[in-house]
């Protein structure tokens, strides 16, 4: 059987599972459409270790592809949305993808890919009656049985996240290998669910892209608990004050930027807004302006709680509003399910109070390893089990972690984690460009946006076509939101003569005035 859908479909058959702009699926229908789609990948020739990609927005049929891998250990590769034809290609194939769903309004992307995917069938989730030239996915899962299934094994997400260098990197967990018991999932979920404060018969509100790790947790786990979850394609800020009322939202992941929006809308609007329902609010993802966080806890009250953590490591720790306001900064305390070292650059363990570069142990025993790079698989562990996310950290003398700064010069920028090395190896082939230096700088809303600093070959000059020419080039190549914001032409890039790059000669002078440093 189809254990999650089955189970709540027994219990709440007529209660909604799913709910998009496009309409909702009850339980019984979720538990159908399921098992259709487990017999349709299985009659493909997939089996338990094989991988799918999914290219959509958030919609009710994700979810249906997400429950019916991780019932017969299938990986799926939730691709974001934002990504090239050439970026789509690239991780369908590092992936070794056997089968490529797309949603309609993407599907230009195949148009451009017809000898790249070849070999890889496509199935097009439509919003429309019909696809034309495409397999539409409606008509495909109704193709095959309903009947529940038999041999479940658990399957799992790999998340792509952008390389410090090059192309970007999958996560693979130790637990998707195609070999681990559905109890271990069933496990993952109530646990997750249980720490987090999160009903198993209230409401989600999933107003972030599926694609990004924590949207992906805040959203799955509480659903496979028995969660209903009400989703968005993109997030409105005043649509999403009435939907919480509308659907009683009870729970709610957001990020920083999310905050500041709400925070504007217009006042009439916020007045109206009631939140009766909503029992936990969970933010991360990116570093919290203080006023921000104070001025949703005033509005909100003390639902709001912040965690920290990452795609390799999942949740590490979690602070609520009034750790928060007690300790101005904090990040809270280690989770119930792992164990946090702070190691200075000998290897050793650091006392209380003095920042070193903070490592994670799994205690369930979990781990992680990037896909096809064993190299640097092994550049974040100091041993089996043990990994860090590259960020520098302490803890004060009653347990709770503060971060101070980030070993890699990655930029979050609305949550989403962008690394300045693939914009650099896509501007270092524009023709007016001799060298390049990508970093963060401040943003009021987003809390980062990406900048460039380029060293012109001579003959060339700074100004706005150039400007204009370069941001067409990064665009051409990259997902629309890697590409910088705004561009300085400098003289001479700070290197040493070893050719090692001072980027912090560049990057400090936009902070030293903000207040933060991340």
């Amino acid at each position: 059987m189809a254990k999650f859908t089955l189970q709540h479909a027994q219990t709440k058959p007529d209660t909604p599972a799913l709910i998009d702009e496009r309409g909702s699926s009850t339980w019984t229908e979720l538990n159908t459409r399921v098992n259709q789609v487990i017999a349709g990948i299985r009659a493909q020739g997939l089996q338990a270790g094989d991988s799918i990609a999914i290219f959509a927005g958030n919609c009710r049929e994700y979810f249906e592809l997400i429950l019916a891998a991780n019932h017969i250990g299938v990986v799926y590769v939730p691709v974001n949305w934002h990504f090239t034809a050439d970026e789509l290609a690239y991780v369908v194939k590092d992936a070794g993808c056997k089968m490529l769903f797309i949603e309609d309004q993407f599907a230009n992307r195949l148009d451009e890919l017809t000898d790249e995917l070849a070999g890889v069938p496509a199935i097009v989730i439509s919003r429309n009656a019909a696809v034309t030239n495409h397999t539409s996915y409606t008509d495909w899962a109704m193709g095959f049985a309903a009947d529940e299934p038999a041999d479940e094994v658990m399957g799992g997400p790999m998340f792509y996240t952008s390389g410090t260098t090059g192309r970007p990197k999958g996560v693979r967990s130790t637990t998707a290998a195609g070999t681990t018991p559905l109890a271990v999932l069933e496990m993952m979920a109530g646990g997750m669910s249980g720490m987090l404060g999160i009903p198993n018969d209230g409401t989600t509100l999933l107003c972030g892209p599926v694609y990004h790790s924590a949207q992906w947790a805040f959203s799955v786990f509480p659903l496979l608990a028995g969660s209903t979850v009400v989703m968005r394609h993109k997030f409105d800020a005043a649509e999403t004050l009435e939907i919480m009322d509308q659907h009683k939202v009870t729970n709610v992941h957001l990020v920083p930027t999310q905050f500041t929006r709400l925070l504007r809308v217009e006042e009439p609007k916020r007045q109206a807004f009631k939140g009766d329902d909503l029992q936990i609010v969970w933010h991360g993802a990116a570093p919290c302006p203080p006023a921000i966080k104070q001025g949703m806890i005033d509005w909100w009250g003390p639902v709001v709680n912040e965690y920290y953590g990452s795609t390799e490591g999942s949740i590490v720790t979690t602070a609520t509003a009034q750790d928060w306001m007690d300790r101005p900064g904090t990040v809270g305390t280690a989770s119930a399910m792992v164990e946090i070292s702070i190691i200075g650059e000998d290897g050793k363990t650091l006392p209380t109070g003095e920042s070193g570069e903070i490592y994670v142990r799994n205690l369930t025993g979990s781990d992680f390893e990037y896909h096809n790079e064993p190299e640097k698989t092994a550049e974040v562990h100091k041993e089996p089990g043990m990994f860090t996310f590259g960020d520098i950290g302490y803890f004060d003398q009653d347990g709770y972690l503060y971060l101070s700064d980030r070993k890699i010069d990655m930029i979050i920028s609305g949550g989403v984690n962008i690394y300045p090395a693939e914009i650099e190896g896509v501007l270092a082939t524009h023709p007016a460009v001799q060298d390049v230096a990508v970093f963060g700088i401040p943003n009021d809303e987003f809390g980062e946006e990406v900048k460039a600093a380029v060293e012109l070959v001579p003959g060339h000059s700074a100004g706005p076509e150039l400007d204009a020419q370069l941001d067409e080039h990064c665009r051409a190549q990259l997902a629309g939101y890697k590409a910088p914001r705004s561009y300085d032409v400098v003289t001479q890039m700070p290197r040493h003569e070893t050719g090692k790059l001072y980027k912090r000669l560049l990057r400090d002078a936009y902070w030293e005035n903000s207040g933060r440093s991340i």
